[in-house]
């Protein structure tokens, strides 16, 4: 049966973006509040990494774990121990509280390229990897997955993201291509594909094979059409409210339900709407988010 979690991201808490944030209680409070069953962990230290106290303040709230964004430098082999250490310190905090239904969900390092991070959602073919860098990352991929696995049993799943090396629809096949379907699956969130250039509902078709996590996130088509024509960066851009409220959204989340329904999709259902620390209304947000998510079924 499909559950639907939220994750600290609908709070402020972003890779790599600094400012005021909730403690990590007034977040658990304020998604179990909204009506939400579980949570993704959010940055590494944001909730208590000691197994113990981390289940505590779930199980106050009556949340499950059900994964975990992970920071990965995929494109630079001479880290990718780095990346397999933080990788499976994470797995093993996740396998120990959330059990081994949860994920781990490998991102490359976000906001962090200036090139990918000042042109999110007008990647052009001259801004990608080589096919020999490529290479070297899906290789990576494989080898980090592979570490998880085998030190904790849990899958990992890899998340296509504006301002990374994996945004258009050509470079997520491209992954799609160069992984270990038995060792990576993907993270499909909705708004991140639609911002890159894809159609989320022909995406989910595409490659719902290995779509083994889920995140619905809303799409403003006209402010991703702003930043593109003033140029402004992945970063900006989610102040620009690219990343809105679900019944705004340009996305059919009901098309998208569908296929996940047909594809035998029985997994968590994440919503995120990702702000800048201290701005929106997060609580708000996320009441209005759960509305619309039980009115088309969830």
């Amino acid at each position: 049966m499909i559950r639907v979690a939220n994750a600290p991201c609908s709070w402020g808490v972003i890779e790599n973006v600094e400012g005021s944030r909730l403690t990590y209680e007034d977040v658990l409070d304020e998604m179990a509040a909204t009506g939400y069953a579980g949570t993704e962990l959010g940055d590494w230290g944001f909730m208590p990494t000691e197994p113990d106290a981390l289940s505590a303040a779930l199980q106050k709230r009556d949340l499950a774990l059900v994964g975990s964004w992970v920071s990965v430098y995929l494109h630079d082999p001479s880290r990718l121990e780095q990346s397999v250490s933080e990788a499976v310190r994470t797995a093993k905090l996740l396998r120990a509280v959330g059990g081994e239904e949860a994920v781990i969900v490998l991102g490359n390092d976000p906001h962090t390229d200036i090139v990918r991070t000042n042109n999110a959602g007008r990647i052009t073919p001259d801004m990608g990897l080589t096919p020999a860098q490529f290479k070297k990352f899906t290789d990576g991929a494989n080898a980090v997955a592979r570490a998880i696995r085998d030190e904790t049993g849990l899958r990992t799943v890899f998340h296509p993201h504006i301002a990374t090396f994996v945004e258009t629809p050509e470079e997520i096949q491209q992954f799609v291509d160069g992984t270990d379907p038995e060792l990576v699956g993907i993270a499909f969130d909705t708004a991140h594909i639609a911002y890159g250039g894809g159609d989320p509902v022909a995406a989910l078709r595409t490659y719902g094979d290995r779509v083994r996590h889920v995140h619905f996130k809303g799409y403003s088509e006209a402010a991703a059409a702003k930043c593109r024509a003033e140029k402004i960066d992945g970063v900006a851009a989610v102040g620009e409210g690219v990343f809105c409220e679900l019944a705004e959204s340009d996305i059919d989340f009901s098309a998208i339900l569908s296929v996940l329904r047909e594809i035998g999709y029985d997994g968590w259902i994440v919503n995120e709407q990702d702000v800048l620390p201290g701005t929106g209304t997060p609580k708000d947000n996320a009441r209005r988010n759960r509305e619309y998510l039980k009115s088309i079924g969830l």
